[in-house]
């Protein structure tokens, strides 16, 4: 079964995502990130503007990307999970549905923002796994700040 863990409280949702998947890939964990368009363009930035000591190979998932590359790639930014049907280590979804197919992952790690919005659509995504019989790990990152 799917280990899911919801990221409480990032400031930067962004930065923590880039940061998160920087620590997967250095452990030797495949991470596939859903997000919107916009953010994934982000991402793709971000990713490249890490220090040359932690950069992160990655591609960006989709109609042009080729499946060999996407097995290759140790990161793949999608806006949809289906985009990449034979990954199935570490999905981090950014975005405000649940990922379809998350359950083909290993593990399934939310990143919830301090924004009020995203916070409640959390909220529902949260119930949804509950409801599905999924056990949750919850992570402060107000408390981790804090210490």
């Amino acid at each position: 079964m799917t280990e899911l863990a919801f990221h409480f409280g990032a400031p930067d949702k962004l930065a923590y995502a880039c940061r998160l998947v920087r620590k997967a890939v250095v452990s030797g964990a495949k991470v596939v990130l859903v997000a919107k368009e916009d953010a994934i363009a982000q991402l793709d930035v971000d990713l490249w503007a890490l220090a040359s000591t932690d950069f992160v190979p990655h591609c960006i998932g989709g109609a042009a990307t080729t499946k060999s590359m996407q097995n290759r790639s140790p990161v793949v930014l999608v806006t949809d999970a289906g985009q990449v049907p034979d990954h199935t280590g570490v999905l981090v979804n950014l975005a405000e549905v649940v990922p379809q197919g998350f359950e083909r992952f290993d593990r399934l790690i939310e990143v919830v923002s301090i924004d009020a919005d995203d916070r409640n659509m959390a909220r529902g995504r949260w119930r949804h796994y509950t409801e599905q019989g999924f056990a949750i790990t919850r992570h402060d990152l107000a408390l981790k700040r804090a210490d």
